[in-house]
């Protein structure tokens, strides 16, 4: 795994959260939304209480709101999906500005949008914490089945190496005088597509025989060695315990 592999939704930065080793920030960030998944949507209050706890660890890792909020907009779809459901779903009605919407769906749409939202901003979190190349780390070192770790590992290199040879493609074109402007143009681009294709197949066979003939046997040598205290443990701890101490409360009261 090459070294300093960053991704767009890193934040460079030092804090006590991006000191964290990455398994700890993996099994915190699992366990928090395993939590909040876990909360009865009627403890309205209690959602409340994560997001406070979400915009601490934020605040501790010197992530702004702005970045965070921008990040958030990946679930979108999402709350489309939300808003639609008071409208489609059956059962009892209630008035709202004059619309007659489902109880039911109107819980199910605040449940949705409590739930994902809170998820999708411990996912960015950790994105934004933690660079890919140890995140990877992280899963070794939480027992991931290896072939999974490698496959990830492949996909993302792979993906910046198609990229950059579609880029290259792109400029070939442009500088050939071609714009795609319509219909008549799909072909080009279908076109494209396919000599894509051949040259990541034929890419992607030269780097498995380099591999090979560097000693590749079907898995990678573990370069850092990534351990974590007691103390680091429990300071990820924090974020999901306080919010089971939440979850708790949810069910009981």
């Amino acid at each position: 795994m090459g070294a300093g592999h960053a991704h767009k939704l890193y934040r460079h930065g030092h804090s006590p959260v991006h000191d964290l080793p990455p398994h700890c920030k993996l099994a915190a960030a699992f366990a928090f939304v395993v939590v909040v998944v876990s909360t009865p949507r009627e403890a309205v209050w209690a959602f409340g209480l994560y997001a406070v706890l979400i915009a601490a660890v934020a605040a501790a890792a010197r992530i702004p709101a702005g970045f965070l909020l921008r990040r958030l907009l990946i679930e979108v779809p999402f709350v489309a999906f939300a808003v639609l459901m008071p409208f489609v779903a059956q059962g009892e009605r209630v008035e709202v500005l004059g619309m007659p919407l489902s109880v039911s769906g109107l819980w199910g749409a605040w449940n949705v949008l409590a739930k994902g939202t809170l998820g999708v901003a411990a996912s960015v979190l950790l994105a934004s914490t933690t660079e890919l190349r140890a995140l990877l780390l992280g899963l070794q070192r939480l027992k991931l089945p290896p072939l999974l770790v490698q496959i990830a590992s492949f996909m993302i290199r792979y993906g910046d190496v198609i990229t950059d040879e579609l880029r290259r493609m792109s400029i070939a074109r442009r500088s050939r005088g071609f714009e795609a402007g319509g219909i008549r143009h799909w072909g080009v681009l279908a076109k494209t597509a396919g000599a894509l294709f051949i040259r990541s197949y034929e890419r992607g066979e030269r780097v498995h025989l380099a591999m090979v003939s560097r000693g590749y046997a079907g898995s990678m040598p573990v370069i850092d060695e990534v351990v974590a205290t007691r103390a680091q443990w429990a300071y990820a701890a924090v974020l999901p315990a306080t919010a089971l101490a939440v979850c708790l409360m949810g069910w009981t009261l």
